[in-house]
């Protein structure tokens, strides 16, 4: 897990200093070594800070240069299968100095060219420049856990791990994106390929990049995406058993693979199902597994401690437990600078919590995410279900004439508004902004009152990204996995595990189980009305301690509502979003928190506010 960062120029780049400093800017992301390099005429220079986990002698060193003083490249990420293609590119005659999974890379798109995408597996972004070729060539993985930022202006083309990096170039501007705040405030993220800064974008999950030094000529494409879900009929020749077996095959091989390291390696046990099947699968190949969790005394509907050591003793692992406390206030305004776009997601404080922890004992750690989406995990699923099969009983006018309503009468937070909204939303063919939404067109024109400029876009947006798939469970999955989960989930481990200098892997995002999940496993053994995450379950039954509670819906979560009562986290989101300098319109922020006062549902609306504002604050970003 390291940083990258790079320029390619049709012209000999005068200012190269600023090069330095990006790189320098996510030394977090990689404290072990750093690089940099330069053509010989200046138009193209990279560089890179190392968190050294394969191969940890100095051949790892980045940006790594072929023998033929062709290719170079930077490497952020884990290759899984970097063994395997190892072995056919030695059979191929390619000589290596070193057992890191960068030269393997590298060594791979000098024998496959842009098509070693589909030779590699794993989480990665990568740069690679073609000195014969005269052109770089950026790529994300599938799921988009490793992150691309780029700025394409006038012939120069600047990308990096992080947006900070691209910032220290003192020309580059700092104007917030309208479009991109007003999806910020709708979903909680920015999504896709938009940037919360005007000029810059992000390079999404699954794609690549071509940039051509001749003529500045660019060239992005999906090199991967989602399965169709196969014909009922193939569906039909997979009994349950048969689905069981498979994926049980299917996630001890990518936990397995995925535990390989010249470094600690550890779990991160919430005590929730996904989690704890993770773990299940490691002690498989390991009998030194280390596992990690964090609880909150005196939340105890928030404290899984107990379910996490269950877990743990259990299977016998060595555990740890991190106690965290409301004071952790002081961490939102670091957090803040660490995200390059506002998250609306509390749970990044315990995150950060367990990562930190983990820091001082492995350099690696597996996680559950993924699991959720890929197999039917989160609570709207069900009720999304319920909503089609009752929406029908009643006329379109009426469904209109109950969620405009709703928009009108009901405050802010008041619970179950959103889907009371949602209820016009024709679920056969669509889904709505508003199941897990954070503000409303209405509320969202009243925050950003005083910007004559500022118009509602999200929801259209949401729309044209939304899969045509008929399925309601088949649309909401792959609706999160392309969104939700690319840009709220994978961002935030990504962010607060790197500012611990921690390499976090999800065996749940294998390439081979997100195939399965979604052509072979159907929507019934996924999620219906009354349950959730089906398959998964079944496979709880087959490994797990009979105790588990498998109902149980619990992640990294922080009790944000009651410590938004009084003490260190009322005052800083108090004075951040009612200062002077608050871009928010002071009344509706007013009336959010006396919202949140009178029991409502506002805590995490709070959050995405005071994130953007701190956020907006440090970096001096305009709007």
């Amino acid at each position: 897990m390291c940083g990258l960062i790079g320029i390619a120029s049709r012209t000999r780049v005068e200012n190269r200093d600023w090069l330095t400093k990006g790189r320098d800017a996510m030394s977090h992301r990689g404290p072990d070594d750093a690089g940099e390099w330069w053509s010989k005429d200046f138009r193209v220079g990279l560089g890179h800070r190392r968190l050294a986990i394969i191969d940890l002698s100095e051949k790892g060193h980045q940006p790594m240069v072929d023998d033929g003083k062709r290719i170079t490249v930077v490497f952020n990420g884990e290759i899984y299968n970097y063994s395997e293609l190892r072995s056919n590119l030695i059979a191929k005659n390619f000589v290596f100095q070193s057992h890191s999974d960068t030269e393997v890379l590298l060594n791979a798109y000098a024998a496959w060219g842009e098509n070693c995408l589909s030779h590699i597996e794993g989480m990665f972004s990568f740069a690679i420049y073609d000195d014969k070729e005269k052109k770089i060539f950026l790529a994300r993985d599938r799921a988009g856990e490793k992150p691309m930022y780029y700025r394409l202006n006038e012939g120069v083309l600047e990308f990096s791990s992080e947006l900070k990096g691209l910032l220290e170039n003192p020309d580059n501007p700092r104007q917030v994106d309208f479009t991109a705040l007003d999806c910020y405030l709708t979903m909680g993220y920015v999504p896709g390929e938009h940037c919360i800064l005007n000029g810059y974008k992000k390079l999404p999950p699954s794609h690549a990049m071509t940039f051509r030094l001749s003529d500045g000529l660019v060239k992005t494409w999906e090199y991967w995406s989602i399965p169709e879900m196969s014909s009922r009929t193939e569906r039909a020749a997979c009994n349950k058993d048969e689905l069981l077996d498979e994926l049980e095959s299917l996630l001890e091989e990518s936990v397995s693979r995925q535990m390989c390291a010249d470094v600690p390696v550890g779990v991160l046990l919430s005590g929730g199902l996904d989690s704890s099947l993770v773990t299940a699968m490691a002690v498989r190949h390991s009998d030194k597994i280390q596992t990690f969790s964090v609880g909150f005394p005196g939340y105890g509907d928030l404290d899984e401690t107990a379910h996490a050591r269950l877990i743990a003793d259990h299977f016998g692992t060595t555990h740890l437990e991190l106690t965290a406390e409301a004071t952790t206030a002081d961490l939102i305004p670091r957090l803040a600078c660490q995200f390059d776009e506002p998250m609306a997601d509390s749970s990044m404080i315990p995150t950060w919590l367990v990562t930190n922890l983990v820091r001082q004992h492995c350099t690696v750690a597996l996680g559950g995410d993924g699991g959720d989406e890929l197999f039917g995990g989160y609570p709207q699923y069900s009720r999304l279900l319920w909503m089609e099969k009752r929406s029908s009983m009643f006329p379109t006018s009426i469904r209109q004439l109950l969620s405009r309503s709703a928009g009108a009468i009901l405050p802010t937070g008041f619970r179950g508004k959103n889907y009371i909204q949602a209820f016009e939303v024709d679920l056969k063919r669509d889904l709505s902004t508003h199941i897990d939404g954070l503000f409303d067109n209405s509320t969202r024109r009243k925050l950003m009152s005083g910007y004559t400029s500022y118009t509602t876009v999200a929801d259209e947006i949401y729309r044209q990204r939304t899969p045509p798939t008929s399925d309601l469970l088949q649309r909401a999955t792959r609706m999160d996995f392309r969104n939700y989960l690319a840009e709220d989930i994978l961002v935030k481990v990504d962010r607060a595990s790197m500012l611990n200098s921690l390499e976090v892997r999800a065996p749940f995002l294998d390439r081979k189980l997100v195939e399965f999940a979604f052509a072979k496993v159907p929507s019934n053994l996924k999620a219906i009305e009354s349950d959730k995450k089906i398959l998964l379950k079944l496979l709880a039954d087959r490994i797990l301690p009979p105790q588990f509670h498998k109902q149980r819906k619990q992640g990294f979560s922080i009790p944000l509502a009651r410590w938004l009562k009084s003490g260190p986290f009322r005052d800083l989101f108090w004075e951040t979003l009612t200062g002077s300098n608050c871009v928010f319109d002071r009344s509706t922020i007013i009336k959010l928190f006396k919202g949140l006062d009178r029991g409502f549902n506002n805590g995490e609306r709070l959050f995405a506010l005071t994130q953007f504002e701190l956020w907006r604050q440090h970096y001096n970003m305009k709007l």
